[in-house]
């Protein structure tokens, strides 16, 4: 078996599990957050009085962090009054952050568990050895009422990353890359691994990030073998990491799809309006025009990627014609970005500091492009609307790359400023 196979095994009291198997699972934690109200309701519809496993769940007000309008203001009214009912402790507020690295920095994630929360981008989790991913409200009421979930054993993909990463080029470049290679459908409904040389050099950030964006090649979880990497991460976050919790994929495990990459020599990559997997060097882009430049959300807002974009911006300002919004991904992000420096850099050339949290990643507040405008993002997502107007463009890169680029006023390459 596979360790996510295993993970999942475990969860469903089974001594194994197959792919294609449906298997009912114990989740260990059941995170909602503020766009999915319909979730208590669904509870409440299905004849909900009491939430299984109060312990287990997480309530995250991320997305409007903080509320922009009076209907966003209700919705988390009515969710903080869910927790104080049902005793849910773990309510994370409009002050913490993004879900995914907020159930990090507490230490509510860690390997062997399952993670489902009202996030597609919950394959984040995988990066530390869990088995996460994202569901829709229903399935999270379901949860709410009996502790389980059903799912489907999927095929899983092996990624193997040879080499070394050459500077100037990032995680965000690499899943770019793959993305652009095998398009955004190439694992719908399948488990997505990565591992070799490359790998084991990333550190925890740029693993999270991988991980996170498998969910645009539509996987339904990814996973990292956990390692020293990973066992310093959680440690520095108060988790002692049980080594049974720990699984390993058998050697005789058979994959549904392998595929290999040299990244020695990948380039810095963008992916242009509209699609994710709409990828080029970035050199092809380069010298358009930007509006904003935009680093935060969950796959681009943790302390490495502030910490190279206030070096790239460090004794420079900003270009005259370009905003250039910064939105760490959590609270902690934002404390030790404030203790090293990098938010001083950053506001002193002219960034904009925002609420950590979703903010403009979504299309909903802090950050909005207007029609005709462009944005380059360390996001995750560039269809029309993604970040305002459906007729604005987002183009999506590295953290390194929308630094660089807010410099200059224009798509540029971050090899150009000192990486």
């Amino acid at each position: 078996m596979h360790a996510i196979e295993k993970i999942m095994a475990r969860a469903a009291g089974l001594p194994q599990v197959r792919t294609g198997e449906i298997v009912n699972c114990r989740v260990d934690r059941a995170g909602i957050n503020d766009l999915y109200l319909q979730t208590k309701r669904s509870f409440l519809e299905m004849g909900g009085s009491r939430v299984h496993t109060p312990e287990g769940v997480v309530m995250f007000l991320d997305h409007y962090a903080p509320a922009s309008t009076v209907s966003q203001a209700a919705v988390q009214k009515e969710f903080r009054e869910f927790c104080a009912e049902q005793g849910i402790d773990k309510l994370m507020d409009v002050n913490r952050g993004v879900c995914h690295q907020v159930l990090l920095d507490s230490g509510n994630s860690r390997p062997g568990m399952v993670i489902v929360i009202t996030d597609s981008h919950t394959t984040t989790h995988g990066a530390v050895g869990a088995f996460g991913t994202g569901v829709g409200a229903t399935d999270l009421a379901t949860i709410l009422l009996t502790g389980k979930l059903w799912f489907r054993v999927p095929e899983i993909i092996r990624f193997t990353l040879n080499g070394a990463m050459p500077k100037g080029v990032y995680a965000k470049d690499v899943i770019l890359k793959i993305l652009g290679e095998l398009k955004a459908d190439y694992a719908v409904y399948k488990a997505v691994e990565f591992t070799g040389p490359a790998i084991a050099a990333m550190s925890m950030s740029e693993r999270l990030c991988l991980c996170n964006m498998t969910t645009e090649m539509g996987a339904k979880a990814a996973y990292i073998q956990p390692d020293e990497t990973t066992f310093a991460y959680l440690a520095a976050r108060g988790v002692d990491v049980d080594p049974a919790d720990v699984f390993t994929t058998d050697p005789d495990f058979v994959y549904a799809a392998e595929h290999t990459y040299d990244v020695s020599s990948f380039e810095p990559q963008v992916a242009a309006p509209f699609s994710v997997d709409n990828v080029a060097d970035l050199s092809a882009h380069a010298g358009k025009r930007i509006d904003q430049a935009y680093i935060g959300a969950c796959t681009g807002g943790r302390l490495e990627d502030i910490a190279e974009a206030a070096r790239i911006v460090k004794g420079r300002k900003i270009a005259r014609h370009t905003r250039f919004i910064i939105s760490p991904a959590s609270r902690e992000t934002l404390l030790d970005a404030i203790a090293a420096g990098y938010i001083t850099d950053l506001v002193e050339a002219g960034a904009t500091l925002v609420t950590p949290g979703c903010a403009a990643c979504l299309g909903i507040h802090e950050g909005l492009i207007a029609e005709g405008e462009r944005c380059i993002s360390s996001t995750n997502r560039n269809f029309p609307g993604r970040m305002g107007h459906v007729k604005g463009e987002i183009f999506l890169a590295s953290p390194a790359a929308v630094a660089a680029s807010a410099v200059a006023g224009e798509i540029a390459d971050p090899r150009q400023y000192g990486v």
